[in-house]
């Protein structure tokens, strides 16, 4: 089954998390989960996000909890650097481009140095700043597990990141550094982005650029949504999840 939007029919949509599905590292609201339900119930849909394969499920297979669609829900953790999907019996991992012990050790140092030089360092935090996600490396400056409105009010125009970002990218420049979410800078292995994760999951469900609509709040440039612009699949930019809510029910119904 597709869904249809300004004309055109697409075979599966794809969204980012964070501030798009579900605030930032929190549980999708009852509104969103009740519309992405009834979506997989008849479409594919992708969830391509920078937080680990946990963290999808605390955010997003809990709150859809029994759902005939799950056939159609793949997910893509730590910016398609993974690819998990239902078996029938269980999310088993399709694949996964992890990280070797030299390039995360590395990355750890590169972030913390890069972060104490700056001045992005903090001392009031909550959780881990620096987290080992097997295939990615991510730096959150006020920790794993900040409010939404601490990290939403840290660094309101990008500035910081894009600092510490291209601090990181000219010491690692054999590894792929990016601005994640509203307070992580993402380390992957090189050319491997969320295009990377939607040209993967093309190949394996034999699916064209043009069968893809993509919902993101991060596609300005060099925003973490943006490579998936770039690479030619209809996108829709959004601005929190309760406006992904309304544009999305107004293509499901």
């Amino acid at each position: 089954m597709t869904v249809s939007y300004q004309g055109q029919d697409y075979s599966l949509v794809m969204f980012d998390l964070d501030d798009t599905l579900a605030p930032s590292k929190s549980p999708l609201p009852d509104q969103m989960a009740a519309v992405l339900a009834r979506m997989l119930d008849d479409t594919m849909g992708c969830v391509i996000s920078g937080g680990r394969f946990t963290q999808f499920e605390k955010q997003v297979i809990a709150r859809l909890g029994d759902f005939r669609g799950a056939a159609n829900l793949h997910l893509m953790p730590t910016c398609g650097t993974q690819y998990v999907r239902w078996s029938g019996t269980e999310w088993e991992t399709v694949y996964a481009e992890f990280l070797s012990d030299d390039e995360k050790k590395r990355t750890l140092d590169v972030l913390e140095t890069g972060a104490r030089e700056l001045g992005l360092w903090e001392t009031q935090t909550w959780g881990p700043i620096l987290e080992d996600r097997g295939s990615q490396i991510t730096f959150s400056a006020l920790g794993q597990t900040a409010p939404v409105d601490a990290k939403s009010a840290w660094d309101p125009d990008g500035a910081k990141k894009e600092a510490l970002r291209a601090y990181a990218a000219e010491r690692l420049p054999d590894l792929e550094v990016r601005s994640g979410g509203s307070t992580s800078v993402d380390v992957t292995k090189k050319g491997i982005d969320k295009a990377y994760g939607a040209r993967k999951l093309m190949d394996i469900l034999n699916l064209d650029i043009g069968d893809i609509l993509f919902f993101g709040d991060r596609l300005d440039e060099g925003g973490n949504d943006r490579p998936v612009q770039d690479l030619g699949i209809t996108s829709i930019a959004v601005d929190g999840w309760e406006d992904t809510h309304a544009k999305l029910s107004a293509i499901v119904g």
